[in-house]
């Protein structure tokens, strides 16, 4: 399925086995280090955003109007699956451990920690609305999506539902995401121009507005990205009106980018995220002819079907792609894996699942090779290095009864102290009566 490119379109997306291959193409991407964020906003930059879109199942919903493309890089910090290292995206050790379970789990896992560890305001996705960042203009956001999602959890599971009729339930529940701390608040919003274009204005400040803007965004943005809901949705350009009356609005082609979204259903995974089950079940796969994968005597392996976009980043992390598919194993390419943080025996499982066979004596060899190699050293992390006069001196600090398990012996005249021991070390240091100059121990 194509995203919706103009105003004729009408999508109806299932965006469920979709979600679960996109999640662990995320991490993937995570994982390689393909994505960048601003280290001050958490937000993805222009090129992270392209990059998402063009490995997302289907692509982003709009070709235009980046939706899943910026929701998922927020989504997987607000999970504690990834985090930034500067502004470069970094898979956590959460993150690593997801690769490795069902996508339902990690799926749901992203939808509960969005409620209570958003990186952003979703309202600040919505630009046309100005103001936001004056002070004391906004509610809080966590009680916000909070309300949103109780609405959510409302709609019953394979029903569609139009999201006018969404917001009528929610107003007439006291299900209402306010936006605007209070009526002086809502003068500090406006469209275009801050004093023509306020929203304080009686008739100016609807519900839909506001409160049902938040509300669509929400929903679409981070439910419809994570698979929860399936979409009926248009192109947003005239898709509402609500906002034409307002000072300004006649210019703008819409409000918000999620204008389009006309009807959502909650899926058999988005019931399970939210809570209303407490088991899923996913979809049966669609039957293949043949394993997609082959693996060579020589080490290469040779994509003989369809191979997802995750799956090949997964190849490409333990291998070279040396042809449009073919990738070559060697020991450079899974020791430079292995220094990434991957682990030998989830490429071996992986390569298990999508051949049907068994692997090739050689890979069997080099992976047991590299395996060895690997072990042959450990990362003891840092320290800080003390060295002695002579010999006897560092004999005399590292078999004392008090410091021995404190420091360590490094040849014949050096001292290695991990830093949590140091100021231990040092008063010790001082009732044997030696001292390292210059660092106070108190």
């Amino acid at each position: 399925m194509d995203p919706v490119r103009d105003r004729d379109e009408r999508h109806v997306r299932l965006t469920e086995s979709e979600a679960l291959a996109n999640v662990r193409t995320v991490l993937e991407l995570c994982s390689a280090g393909e994505l960048r964020c601003s280290d001050k906003t958490n937000r993805p930059t222009a090129a992270t955003i392209r990059t998402i879109d063009a490995h997302l199942v289907h692509g982003d919903f709009y070709a235009e109007e980046r939706i899943a493309a910026v929701a998922w890089p927020l989504l997987v910090q607000a999970g504690g699956l990834a985090k930034l290292d500067g502004t470069r995206l970094q898979l956590a050790p959460k993150g690593r451990a997801a690769l490795g379970n069902p996508p339902a789990e990690t799926i749901r896992h992203l939808w509960q920690r969005w409620l209570t560890h958003a990186v952003i305001d979703e309202f600040s996705r919505i630009e046309q609305i100005k103001g936001q960042r004056a002070r004391n203009v906004l509610t809080a956001a966590k009680p916000r999506r909070q309300t949103v999602a109780v609405a959510l959890a409302d709609c019953p599971p394979g029903e569609w539902i139009a999201a006018d009729d969404l917001f009528t339930t929610m107003r007439l529940d006291d299900l209402s995401p306010t936006i605007a701390r209070n009526e002086m608040a809502l003068w500090k919003l406006y469209l275009e121009d801050p004093h023509h274009g306020s929203l304080g204005y009686a008739g100016y400040h609807d519900w839909t507005l506001l409160e049902g803007r938040y509300t669509l965004a929400v929903l679409f943005e981070y439910a419809g990205t994570l698979g929860l809901i399936d979409l009926d949705y248009i192109h947003p350009g005239g898709a509402r009106d609500d906002y034409r009356g307002n000072w300004g609005g006649d210019f703008l082609d819409a409000l918000s980018r999620y204008d389009g979204l006309q009807a959502i259903r909650v899926n058999p995974l988005g019931a399970y995220a939210i809570g209303l089950t407490d088991t899923y079940q996913p979809a049966e796969p669609e039957p293949v002819d043949a394993p997609p994968l082959k693996v060579l005597p020589n080490l290469d392996i040779v994509a003989t079907g369809n191979v997802p976009a995750a799956d090949a980043l997964t190849l490409s992390a333990y291998g070279k792609q040396t042809a449009d598919r073919v990738w070559t194993v060697s020991a450079t390419s899974l020791l430079t894996a292995i220094d990434r943080g991957r682990d030998l025996a989830e490429f071996t499982a992986f390569l298990g699942r999508r051949t049907g066979h068994e692997p090739p004596d050689t890979l069997t060899t080099l992976v047991a090779d590299v395996h060895s190699r690997a072990g042959q050293l450990t990362d003891l992390g840092h320290v800080r290095v003390i060295e002695c006069a002579d010999p006897a001196t560092a004999a005399l600090i590292a078999r004392d009864r008090t410091l021995r398990s404190l420091c360590r012996p490094i040849g014949d005249r050096h001292l290695a102290v991990a830093p949590d021991q140091e100021l231990r070390f040092r008063k010790a240091l001082i009732v044997l009566g030696h001292v390292v100059p210059g660092r106070s121990t108190t």
